[in-house]
Parts: structure tokens; C-alpha cells; sequence
């Protein structure tokens, strides 16, 4: 069994701390960080830093891209990136004190060339049975959402565990495939459905109907308030520890790459969610990834419990 992650579009992060930010001048920055990132980039961090190898898929571009590999790679994180034209994004996350705001500029990226993209495809075709691949994040210009059910179908064929991390609408589409694991957010859930999702009750009963259309499992983050694991056999719900939230933008991909790192190496899994949502909020209290210091201390303020499995009735 092997681990691959994929980030169709790379970026670099860099994240700003600003007191102020006041329009038409110059605002002197109090601190600033880069980062190689992508959200698949992120789980194959998170995956490495808790004794989970993986291999980074996607593709990458220009002196940018070339850092992002090298940064793996003194990781010890292996990479099968396809080299396009172009350069990798560099995306810009800025915190202003003053008014407790967060600005995010996410760029769009080289535009992908299409036998580039049959060239991505062809790889995904070698995996092998029991693989798992963690598709996460955008599709850069050049790729159309359609390439999701493609690949849906070709590690259903495959025998490949395919866990999507993504926002676009055709993942109803690769339902019929059976992925292993889908990780929505509560925005998604509701785009997806074309409902106002933001109960409870809504919660429970739009993730079972991700299951009953196809999806295997369910990991449904809703950011504060914590999130919702759905399985064939129950659901659990956690909620979120308390903490001065510094940067968003990583958060769910650590939730997801630990639940996985847990998952994967068979721990139970009200214990696995529990410190999936410490991490992720150990990565939201901060400006980078979280390097799991703080997560057992977090860990205490979560509380993991069982929904019963009903038919959840939602009146519009």
C-alpha cells in the first residue's frame, strides 16, 4: 500500500501580521512567514510529520514549483510532480491586528497544457490496488472539473481508496464511483445540495445523503464548531477547542491529514477525530502548520460523541 497526495495547483504561501492595514499607504508588516504549500501538499506535511510516508502528485512550474520540491524533498517527502509552463502561484494571507480581519489573495496559477494533462492521468492509471490517493484543493486553468469523475472512475477500475478534498459541484458526479472519503465544508455541503445547511439536523442528514448517493465516509468540517464523521455504521460529532484563531487557511488540511494518519494505522475512531480537531485547531491558532506540541492539551477540551443513525427529516 502507498500514499499519494495531489495538489493540481501548487502555491507558495505568505503569510502577513500587520497591525493596520490602511488603503493608499505603506503598511509596515510586523512579522511574515513562507511556506510551500497546496492543500495536498499540506496532508503529505502533516502525513510525514506523524510517521505516514506519502508522494506528492500535481504539477509544478517555474523557480516556484522547483521550491516546493525542494522543500519536500528535505522533508524526506517524495515527489512525482509533472513540470508545466509557467510559475506556481504564490498566494499572499495577510492578519491585521486592529481589526481582527484576515485578507486572502489566492492567485490563479500556470495554465496547464493538455497533454500535460493526459500525462497526469497516465500516472494515476499506474497506481495500484489498495493505494490511496488524497486529491485536494483547485484545478488550475487548463483543467476542467470533469477530470474529478475521470479520475473517480479510474481508481474505482483500479482498486484505489480516493478521498477528494475539493469544492467543485461535479464531485456529486464521482459519487456513483464510490470515493473512500469526502471532506466538505459547510459552504460545500451546501452548494452542493443548492440548500442553506447550517443546523444541526441539516448537518446530519445532507452528510447521509453523501453516503446514500455513493461516498463511503464523511469527514464534514465545520470550522468552530467542530466537525462530523459519517460512516455506513455512525456518525460522530466533535466539537472545536477554544483558541485565538491566527490563520485559517491550513486547518482543514491538518484535520484531514491526521484523521487519515489515525485511520490508516487502524486507532479507534472517536480518538482519531478527537485529535484531528486539535490539530486543525492547532494549525488555525498559529500562522504555519501545527507541529503538534499543543494538540494533547488541546485535545482535553473536545468532546467526542455518537449520533444515532436515523432518518433526518428537514423541513424547507
Amino acid at each position: 500500500m502507498s500514499i499519494y497526495t495531489c495538489t493540481m495547483n501548487l502555491a507558495i504561501d505568505l503569510f502577513i501580521e500587520t497591525d493596520t492595514m490602511i488603503p493608499f499607504t505603506v503598511n509596515r508588516t510586523k512579522d511574515d512567514d513562507i511556506q510551500a504549500n497546496g492543500k495536498g501538499v499540506n496532508v503529505s506535511l502533516i502525513l510525514n510529520m506523524l510517521g505516514t510516508p506519502t508522494t506528492a502528485l500535481g504539477f509544478r512550474a517555474g523557480f516556484t514549483g522547483n521550491y516546493i520540491e525542494d522543500y519536500l524533498q528535505e522533508k524526506a517527502i517524495n515527489t512525482a510532480f509533472i513540470e508545466v509552463p509557467g510559475m506556481t502561484r504564490i498566494n499572499v494571507f495577510t492578519q491585521v491586528n486592529q481589526t481582527e480581519e484576515e485578507y486572502k489573495l489566492v492567485n490563479q496559477g500556470p495554465a496547464i497544457p493538455p497533454e500535460k494533462v493526459q500525462e497526469f492521468l497516465t500516472q494515476i492509471r499506474s497506481l495500484k490496488a489498495d493505494d490511496y490517493l488524497c486529491f485536494s484543493g483547485s484545478l488550475p486553468k487548463g483543467v476542467e472539473p470533469g477530470i474529478l469523475v475521470e479520475i473517480s472512475r479510474i481508481c474505482q477500475e483500479r482498486g484505489v481508496h480516493l478521498i477528494i478534498d475539493s469544492s467543485y459541484h461535479e464531485i456529486m458526479d464521482c459519487l456513483p464511483y464510490h470515493p473512500f472519503l469526502l471532506k466538505p465544508n459547510e459552504e460545500e455541503l451546501s452548494d452542493w445540495f443548492g440548500q442553506v445547511i447550517d443546523t444541526e439536523e441539516a448537518y446530519l442528514f445532507y452528510g447521509q445523503q453523501l453516503l446514500e448517493a455513493g461516498a463511503q465516509n464523511v469527514l464534514l468540517s465545520l470550522g468552530e464548531k467542530g466537525a462530523i464523521f459519517f460512516t455506513q455504521e455512525k456518525i460522530l460529532r466533535g466539537n472545536s477547542p477554544k483558541g485565538k484563531v491566527v490563520n485559517t487557511a491550513c486547518a482543514g488540511d491538518t484535520l484531514l491529514g491526521t484523521f487519515l494518519a489515525g485511520y490508516l494505522s487502524e486507532q479507534p475512531l472517536e480518538e482519531t477525530l478527537r485529535k484531528s480537531l486539535a490539530a486543525g485547531s492547532s494549525t488555525a491558532f498559529r500562522k504555519g502548520l501545527t507541529d503538534f506540541l499543543d494538540v494533547e492539551e488541546l485535545s482535553k477540551q473536545i468532546e467526542i460523541k455518537e449520533e444515532e443513525l436515523q432518518t433526518w427529516e428537514i423541513i424547507n
